[in-house]
């Protein structure tokens, strides 16, 4: 099951029987940089008994961490450039 909030795109698997979880991506499928960190995707760490709670904990989690400043309507921040070491 899929479904796409504030332009990330949620999908939700079964990670043992009956144990339920969500993954975010963004909807333009660019990483998630937060704190100059690379994320392809994020994972919701609850177990939910079906695949739309998941979606919702998911939908829930995007809206209370304010989430959409790193999707692709947001403002995304651009990863920290590590300077490669001078020999």
């Amino acid at each position: 099951m899929q479904c796409d909030h504030d332009g990330f795109r949620i999908e939700s698997f079964e990670a043992g029987r009956g144990l339920w979880h969500a993954r975010i991506s963004r909807a333009d499928l660019k990483p998630v940089v937060i704190d100059g960190v690379l994320f392809s995707t994020l994972e919701v760490g609850f177990a939910w008994s079906d695949p739309e709670a998941a979606i919702a904990d998911a939908i829930s989690q995007i809206d209370q961490l304010k989430l959409k400043r790193y999707s692709a309507s947001g403002q995304a921040p651009q990863a920290k450039q590590i300077p490669a070491a001078s020999w």
